[in-house]
């Protein structure tokens, strides 16, 4: 399979840049999450191999460098993802406070397993490790937006606004 290099746009890399001016000039790796976190709004959602590649060309760093990192947050997505991301928090104070029965419910309403998109690419339902809100447990993320002690009915709610 051909690697394919593309650059990244002007409108891109000036964000970037803002981001590694933050960080000393020898530690421009330092500036991966928030670069890719940019490149990924730019491309509606998800970071395609030639996207984590021109990080790394962009960033002057090693290729592995960017999949390391973009393969261990669950906030970046290597594959399409549908119009609404719902990221749903399992941890264990999510856990219990009922999470297991609104990811239940998610999936139910949604015909959706964690890490599957629908089909119109409407909505991607994740599950995710940790939204770092345990004291308003149960916790779920819609597009980035928390929504916290999420009940069935807050659930019904949201749903229904997004349709």
């Amino acid at each position: 399979m051909l690697d394919i290099a593309i650059e990244l746009p002007l409108e891109i890399t000036s964000e970037i840049d803002a981001w590694i001016l933050k960080f000393p000039k020898q530690h421009k790796k330092s500036a991966i999450i928030a670069a890719l976190t940019i490149v990924q709004q730019y491309n509606g959602g998800w970071l395609s191999k030639e996207l984590l590649n021109a990080v790394a060309n962009y960033l002057e760093i090693p290729k592995i460098a960017v999949y390391e990192v973009a393969s261990f947050y669950s906030m970046f997505e290597l594959k399409p993802v549908g119009k609404y991301k719902i990221c749903v928090c399992t941890n264990v104070s999510c856990m219990l406070c009922g999470c297991k029965e609104i990811a239940s419910h998610l999936k139910n309403k949604l015909n959706l397993n964690f890490g599957e998109s629908s089909k119109d690419f409407k909505f991607t339902l994740k599950e995710v490790e940790c939204l770092a809100a345990c004291d308003k447990s149960p916790v779920m993320q819609i597009n980035g937006k928390y929504f916290e002690n999420v009940t069935i009915d807050v659930i019904d709610k949201i749903l229904a606004e997004l349709k």
